[in-house]
């Protein structure tokens, strides 16, 4: 059972997510947050939110300025998508998790559950900093092929954002060229220290697990490397022939062996930090 909800953090700022109330006694409360040029209905998200329901509630939810609107499956909202920095997405978590410990989604009060955060390339680096900021409100982090850098744009892309005031992306699936805006690099810039997940990586408190594809990008690879490097505590679990969708694709075409590892490593991380309790 899932069910959709929207909430309000200003005029024109609308949160969309939908609710997984869990299947049996709940465990705690995961939040899913999607990745660049994601959304939460793309291809395994809705399957993930019904597997992990299984005993934890769960939310998947767009990001305000992700770009898709109402049509949950369209991308309708590029001049949001345009500024949608990594500022902005830190504020939208934050709401999120306060609405749910406010009882203001439909999985009701949750003052006292444990939250986990499980993101998805930039949704996972969005994960860790909001972890590194909030570390009491947040009973771990799950980085599903996620960054550890920031910048994800290319050196054209800056340059036209500076030069020009904007940039374009081309979004493979859908051939649209996807408009930057000046100020997504404005706040990268502002925000450096802030945003420096592997300078304050040994400052995290809350239990972190990398799980990643073997044929996931080299960049990405390298970066988590680099990361269990500087917290050899944090473990680092491989899924053999995961790409960085772990073979899913969109529209959705069903589960594949990575995918199906994915998370069954998910779900057994979880449980083990639940018997911690």
């Amino acid at each position: 059972m899932s069910i959709a909800f929207e909430l309000e953090l200003a005029p024109d700022r609308i949160l969309r997510g939908t609710a997984f109330p869990s299947q049996h006694e709940s465990q705690g409360v995961v939040i899913v947050c999607h990745g660049y040029k994601g959304f939460k209905d793309w291809g395994f998200f809705p399957y993930l939110g019904e597997q992990l329901a299984t005993s934890f509630d769960v939310i998947t939810f767009n990001f305000t300025h992700n770009g898709v609107g109402e049509d949950p499956f369209t991308f309708t909202e590029l001049d949001k998508f345009a500024c949608n920095t990594y500022t902005r997405e830190l504020e939208d978590l934050e709401f999120l998790v306060n609405a749910v410990r406010q009882g203001r989604t439909p999985l009701g009060l949750r003052v006292e559950e444990d939250v986990y955060l499980l993101g998805h390339s930039r949704g996972a680096g969005d994960s860790l900093l909001y972890a590194l900021e909030h570390p009491g409100e947040v009973a771990g982090v799950i980085s599903w092929n996620g960054i550890t850098n920031v910048d994800l744009y290319s050196d054209q892309e800056k340059a036209d954002m500076r030069e020009h005031g904007r940039a374009y992306v081309l979004n493979g699936r859908t051939k649209q060229h996807m408009p930057l805006d000046r100020v997504l690099l404005e706040d990268l810039e502002a925000n450096a220290g802030r945003f420096d997940i592997l300078g304050r990586i040994q400052g995290i408190q809350p239990p972190v697990v990398l799980i990643q594809g073997t044929e996931d990008s080299a960049r990405l690879r390298k970066g988590s490397a680099a990361l269990t490097e500087l917290r050899p505590d944090i473990p680092w679990l491989k899924v053999s022939g995961g790409n960085h969708t772990f073979g899913a694709v969109h529209p959705f075409q069903g589960i594949t062996e990575p995918l199906e590892e994915a998370i069954r490593l998910t779900q057994q991380w979880l449980t083990s930090q639940t018997m911690k309790k």
